[in-house]
């Protein structure tokens, strides 16, 4: 496996690539990969002839007194995971790579709409640094298809959306959710978590599985949503939201919407905060 920092070297081998008529796929991640980011390089490579990954720690999409500066950086680790997984090259680029003025003189990508709920309110400005990077690395690997997990479900629903309104020549994959044996989110932050969080960290999941069963009997929407904080309250957890959405836009669904949902649940436990969903179709 190749590994390249500056946009030059990335560009003159995709063009090889493409010289002898090779499909790209893409996979851009943080880095401090685990077996659910290997799972979207396996998707990649089944979708397409060569495999490029990106390992960058995007300032932008995090806010004040978030974890930019403690989040873990493991970039000889993630070489030896990644070339374990038959990935092709690995795009590592540093911040004056992706942002030549500056981050905070970047032009800035702005999805309006489904930004503005769930994630995007409790972490104003997270979807423009994320919108805004994707499009600059989609700009620099230009990739045919690209894969995003379903952990993040509204980011995955934020690209799709700017990629079809910005009318952007690729296709966008969402992948299943990896997860432990006992229903976690396989999660870079989940190493955050002390012994006894870890212990307690499953009922997010467990949550979500209530409120899918508690719609199939015929519960009303605002009463599952109020158990299920309760829930989550009780466990220990800090929730930002437990909620039921319409997995196209993450619009609230009407009374009797009972097709095409996603329940979708954001908390604190301890100093860590989880997100995880569960499509109920």
């Amino acid at each position: 496996m190749q590994t390249v920092q500056d946009a030059a070297a990335l560009r003159a081998t995709i063009r090889g690539w493409r010289i002898q008529g090779q499909t790209v796929g893409f996979v851009p991640t943080m880095g401090n990969l685990h077996e659910g980011h290997h799972s979207l390089i396996k998707l990649a490579r089944a979708r397409a002839d060569r495999v490029v990954a990106s390992v960058f720690v995007n300032p932008t999409q995090f806010g004040p007194g978030e974890d930019f500066e403690r989040y873990p950086r493991t970039l000889a680790q993630d070489q030896a995971g990644l070339a374990e997984m038959d990935c092709d090259l690995l795009f590592a680029p540093d911040v004056a790579t992706i942002y030549p003025l500056g981050a905070g003189q970047s032009v800035s990508v702005r999805v309006p709409g489904i930004t503005d709920t769930l994630e995007g309110a409790h972490r104003p400005g997270h979807f423009d640094g994320v919108a805004t990077v994707v499009c600059k690395l989609f700009n620099l690997v230009q990739p045919d298809v690209a894969v995003f997990g379903q952990k993040d479900f509204q980011q995955l629903k934020v690209i799709e959306r700017m990629v079809r309104d910005l009318a952007l020549p690729l296709m966008v994959v969402g992948a299943p959710t990896l997860r432990a044996a006992d229903g976690l989110a396989l999660s870079s932050r989940n190493q955050y978590l002390s012994e006894a969080e870890r212990t307690l960290a499953p009922q997010i999941h467990q949550t979500l599985l209530k409120m899918r069963e508690l719609l199939e009997k015929g519960h009303a929407r605002k009463v599952i949503e109020q158990v299920a904080t309760s829930t989550l309250e009780r466990g220990g957890f800090q929730p930002d939201y437990a909620v039921i959405r319409r997995a196209e836009d993450l619009a609230e669904p009407a009374d009797d919407e009972r097709e095409g949902l996603v329940a979708l649940i954001a908390a604190r436990l301890g100093g860590t905060r989880l997100i995880d969903n569960l499509a109920f179709d």
